[in-house]
């Protein structure tokens, strides 16, 4: 009966890690793939924009180099509604 149980807690613990490992490659993904949404738009953002061709290619080069800091930068300091926003 012992052995019975013993196992019995062995299995639920082994699936409790399990579930544990489950969700924490779920919140990894999510994470991963807004990170990824988050490039993209920037560089479209960029790519159509006003800016000059010169300007485009320094704020591409940035995202591609810190590319969360670039993108995040694009969208607070870059854009140029966000330009507006900030100067009046």
């Amino acid at each position: 009966m012992k052995s019975l149980i013993a196992q019995h807690s062995a299995l639920a613990a082994s699936t409790g890690e399990q579930a544990a490992a489950w969700v924490f490659t779920g919140g990894a993904l999510l994470v991963v793939a807004a990170f990824a949404a988050l490039f993209i738009a920037a560089l479209i953002s960029i790519l159509g924009s006003g800016l000059s061709g010169g300007m485009k290619l320094v704020w591409i080069v940035l995202a591609f180099m810190a590319p969360f800091l670039g993108s995040l930068l694009w969208f607070v300091f870059g854009r140029p509604d966000a330009r507006r926003r900030f100067a009046g």
